[in-house]
C-alpha cells in the first residue's frame, strides 16, 4: 500500500492555496452581484471579471494537483521550487490581471495592469513545462518506509 505524503514545501503551499479559496468564494459572491445587476459594469468588465474568477478557481485546483505531481517526481532545488510555485503564482497573477485591468467606472478596455495577466501566463508556462519535464525525466519512485515492528505495534490500539 502506498501512502500519500507531501513534502514540507508542498504542504505549506497547499495550505495557502486552500485558504485562498475563501477569496475565490468572495469573488463568486461579487460575480453574482455583477450578473444580477447589483454592480453596474460594462460588457468588457463583465467578461474580464468572469474570466478572472474562472481562472482563479481553475488555477488553484491545478496548483494543488501540481504539488502532488512535483512530490511524485521528487523534484528538488530550483527545479522543485519552480515546479511547485509556477502554477500557484499564476493563480494570483492571472486573475489579478483580469480584475485590476478592468476596475473603475464605465471601463471599456484594459489598463496597464493587464501586464499581470501576461506575467501570470509566463509563470504558468514555466511551472507546467518544468513539472512536465520533471515528470518525464523523474527518478524512480521511492520505496515506502515502514515503521519498525515495535513502533508499528505501539500505534495499534
Amino acid at each position: 500500500m502506498h501512502t500519500l505524503s507531501l513534502s514540507p514545501h508542498s504542504r505549506r503551499i497547499a495550505g495557502i492555496l486552500l485558504l485562498s479559496l475563501v477569496g475565490v468564494e468572495f469573488g463568486g459572491l461579487f460575480m453574482a452581484r455583477v450578473v444580477t445587476g447589483g454592480v453596474p459594469t460594462t460588457e468588457f468588465q463583465q467578461s474580464f471579471f468572469r474570466a478572472g474568477h474562472a481562472h482563479a478557481g481553475m488555477l488553484v485546483t491545478l496548483g494543488l494537483v501540481g504539488l502532488l505531481m512535483a512530490d511524485a517526481a521528487r523534484l528538488h532545488g530550483r527545479v522543485g521550487i519552480l515546479a511547485r510555485t509556477g502554477i500557484p503564482a499564476a493563480a494570483i497573477l492571472m486573475p489579478a490581471g483580469f480584475f485590476f485591468s478592468a476596475m473603475g467606472s464605465g471601463v471599456t478596455g484594459p489598463n496597464g495592469l493587464i501586464v499581470l495577466l501576461f506575467l501570470g501566463g509566463a509563470s504558468l508556462a514555466a511551472g507546467v513545462v518544468t513539472l512536465g519535464i520533471g515528470l518525464l525525466r523523474g527518478r524512480s519512485p521511492a520505496k515506502p518506509v515502514e515503521a519498525p515492528p515495535a513502533a508499528r505495534d505501539s500505534l495499534v490500539t
